[in-house]
């Protein structure tokens, strides 16, 4: 890395914490439906399936526009594609807040899906361009438990708001602030250190040679075991905990509405912090390996522990949700893994591939953890909304459970990097 200016290094702390800001509205997106599920399944009058099918589709956008993104951010910069993604994500924020049906709302998702799916892979590349290899974990830590207040208000904060005032307002006002972060962007954001106008301007590139660049990254046999860990744990917890669990809480366990949705915004908050902890532990022992295995099984148990169904008092309960958001962190080391067995100048491609299993995962299960669902559903309604009994919950839950069992078990065949680019030319 080049030696930077005292300018240049105050330049990338504000470019990083605005594209912070930026995943915040991110997180908030992916996981808003969890919050206020009940208030959609009663807007639209949807049935799981259907609710789930909404839900899923900001993930059915955002894993089509991995691979792309990766290759943009690469050629292209990161700078274009933030401001781009930001004026279609406050778009579609508005289009499902005006929502009259389900038909337009989904159309809403789909643009949300599309204009914040450029957000993760532009800061994991800004991260690898402006600062030290060996902070790359670290970063990505810290940026994500800025990123996670974002889910953590998607819980009971939302929940709250929608409670009292409604939940359109909410992502009328989510989707100005996109707008506004995207001109930030566009004045604040560069690409490299040598932000010249000769290097802003948007380089020539030859297909060929980004297939082939392409290809490299999925052929290296080191890449496959950082998405299956990426897949499995990630894809449990965004179909989770992206729809079913304030409906979970409260259905199974009997919970009020405001302790579901607590124990929701605790799981986001373990995350949180989960993220900076994992991260910053895995920088400092100089390990990937042991970090991922450790944390990826005892998030294993925890989700055999929610498919059992059994009542815990709720000071447990409060402290395994906690303890659930920590341990999920585990997957995000998968990216710094793919990122370090690959060529140093694909970081972005790595890493877009390796994100795809997860948001893949997500599409999928949602709606399909919905439809076991509604498959054991007895015809029992709650002020107008499906209610759903214990093994219906199970067979649902279950979908998740194996899906997390399966990311636990890829993690022993992750390659040890020691924190550091491993990748030689053949």
């Amino acid at each position: 890395m080049i030696a930077l200016t005292t300018e240049q290094r105050r330049r990338r702390w504000l470019a990083l914490g605005i594209v912070a800001l930026a995943y915040v509205l991110s997180f908030f997106q992916r996981f808003a439906p969890a919050g206020i599920a009940q208030d959609l399944a009663a807007a639209f009058q949807t049935s799981a399936a259907s609710l789930g099918a909404l839900a899923a589709t900001y993930f059915y956008v955002y894993t089509v526009m991995q691979v792309p993104t990766g290759v943009l951010v690469d050629t292209l910069g990161p700078r274009r594609i933030l401001v781009l993604g930001g004026i279609i994500g406050g778009l579609g924020s508005f289009l499902f807040g005006l929502a009259p049906s389900l038909e337009l709302a989904l159309l809403g998702r789909t643009l949300i899906g599309l204009g914040v799916s450029v957000t993760f892979i532009a800061m994991l590349k800004l991260i690898a361009v402006w600062f030290e290899e060996e902070r790359f974990a670290t970063l990505v830590g810290v940026s994500m438990l800025i990123g996670n207040l974002g889910s953590v208000l998607a819980g009971a904060p939302l929940s709250a708001v929608a409670q009292a005032t409604g939940w359109r307002g909410v992502f009328i006002g989510v989707g100005a602030l996109s707008l506004i972060l995207a001109g930030l962007c566009w004045v604040i954001v560069r690409d490299r250190p040598q932000a010249t106008a000769e290097a802003q301007a948007v380089p020539k590139f030859d297909r060929t040679a980004l297939l082939g660049a392409l290809l490299s990254v999925v052929r290296n046999r080191a890449t496959w075991p950082a998405i299956l860990v990426n897949t499995g744990i990630c894809g449990a917890f965004f179909t989770f905990a992206g729809l079913w669990t304030v409906p979970y809480l409260v259905q199974v366990h009997g919970m009020e509405r405001s302790v579901a949705a607590a124990h929701l915004s605790l799981w986001f908050g373990g995350f949180a912090v989960g993220c900076f902890f994992i991260g910053t532990l895995s920088d400092r022992l100089g390990r990937r390996k042991p970090v991922i295995i450790g944390a990826t099984h005892v998030y294993a148990l925890i989700w055999l522990v929610l498919w059992s169904g059994v009542s815990l008092p709720i000071t447990v309960s409060y402290a395994l949700f906690g303890l659930l958001g920590v341990v999920t962190a585990g997957f995000t080391l998968t990216w710094a893994c793919a990122k370090e067995v690959n060529p140093p100048m694909l970081s972005g491609m790595s890493t877009s591939i390796t994100n795809m299993g997860s948001f893949a995962a997500a599409a999928v299960l949602q709606p399909v953890v919905g439809w076991v669902m509604d498959l054991a559903w007895r015809g029992e309604l709650v002020a107008g909304v499906r209610f759903y009994d214990l093994a219906a919950w199970r067979g649902g839950l279950g979908v998740a459970t194996v899906c997390a069992l399966l990311g636990a078990a890829a993690s022993w065949w992750i390659v040890e990097t020691r924190c550091r680019n491993i990748w030689k030319p053949a």
